[in-house]
């Protein structure tokens, strides 16, 4: 019965990325009726959940942290992709995309995934362990990235408005690159070891211990399989944001809430693999899963957005309003303090939580 469970999971699994990119092929540029809105969501989630098992499989073959960084890169570098798009179509009301789904995706995974996960996995297991070295460093080069640029826009002079003058776009892109870049090496080079989950008797965790690893054939299909199933997540999410746009416009609410729509959707894959994580009392996983995105998030969507505005008409605001920049400074300072100890409480994942619903609420009530 297992064996035949697992042949079906990986069949539908196999099918669902292949079908969602037929489908957004039919439908890209195209007006979307509501029967057909349906079933691209329908696709759309099942997408989401086979990007994931790809993800694990892929992550299961190449160990930690490098499993973490595949997804977040891979999910990442398709979100930059739609943001540009969506850039590029929607003239000046979206000049401000860029900064609301890359502040989204800073607060969905610094507060939504590593509330949640933190929550989970001490409920599970008493207490949630994590690696304060390879954590801290994180979160260190995540405020950095949002700091220079989200925050430092308001307040230059060079240009009228949050906007950043060529040479400081310029300074912001390559910085972020530059350190994304010395992360990663950090985190896959030199000192790997910060970023692998921590056991309860106080060892590190080297490898996956529940199961063999898959063979590099079967690791290289799910590699490409993960790669269309993000491609028809962010696809056909961009596929149902004129519903999306429409349906924020006809209920009033700030145009500002398509950015974060458009983060949780593209978001998904993550905080699933980030919640199974926690479920197998692996958080320093799931801790990387969510601050990694954070910051390809940043570092990877402020270059690209520099070099598109070449060519993009329209302004560039990037600069946070008064009430996102305390809910950032807030939730650095928070971050810090559950961070230190190397280990959480319900209490910890609780006050994450209250944040991103805080952010929520902000986002809809301005």
């Amino acid at each position: 019965m297992i064996t035949r469970l697992r042949s079906l999971t990986r069949q539908w699994t196999m099918l669902v990325p292949v079908l969602a990119v037929v489908l957004l092929a039919l439908t890209w540029g195209r007006h979307l009726p509501g029967v057909l809105v349906g079933l691209v969501t329908l696709v759309l989630a099942g997408s989401v959940l086979a990007a994931v098992h790809h993800a694990e499989v892929v992550a299961h073959r190449v160990g930690e942290p490098f499993g973490s960084l595949v997804l977040a890169i891979a999910v990442t570098i398709i979100e930059v992709a739609l943001i540009v798009t969506l850039m590029a179509d929607g003239g000046d009301k979206s000049s401000t995309l860029a900064r609301d789904t890359v502040f989204a995706a800073v607060m969905i995974t610094c507060n939504g995934i590593v509330g949640l996960c933190l929550l989970v996995a001490s409920l599970r297991h008493g207490t949630a362990l994590f690696n304060p070295e390879g954590t801290g460093a994180a979160l260190a080069t995540v405020a950095t990235l949002a700091t220079l640029s989200l925050v430092l826009p308001t307040f230059t002079t060079s240009k009228p408005g949050p906007e950043f003058s060529t040479v400081q776009l310029t300074f912001a892109a390559l910085s972020s690159l530059i350190l994304y870049g010395l992360f990663v090496t950090t985190q896959t080079v030199r000192h790997r070891d910060y970023f692998l989950p921590v056991p309860r008797q106080g060892a590190v965790i080297s490898g996956d211990d529940h199961a063999s690893p898959p063979s590099a054939r079967a690791a290289r299909l799910s590699l490409g399989l993960l790669g269309l199933a993000l491609v028809g997540v962010v696809g056909l999410a961009k596929g149902v944001s004129p519903t999306i746009e429409s349906g924020v416009a006809a209920a009033g609410l700030p145009h500002a809430v398509v950015g974060v729509i458009i983060a949780l959707l593209v978001l998904l894959p993550e905080t699933i693999a980030a919640l199974r994580a926690a479920r197998r009392d692996r958080v320093q996983t799931s801790l990387n899963l969510a601050l990694g995105s954070a910051m390809a998030s940043i570092g990877l969507t402020i270059p690209a957005v520099a070099l598109a505005s070449v060519w993009l008409s329209g302004p560039l605001v990037l600069g946070l309003g008064p009430t996102h920049m305390l809910m950032l400074a807030l939730t650095v300072v928070v971050s810090s303090l559950t961070v230190v100890p190397g280990r959480a409480t319900p209490l910890q994942g609780g006050v994450h939580l209250v944040l991103f619903a805080a952010y929520l609420e902000l986002a809809v009530n301005p």
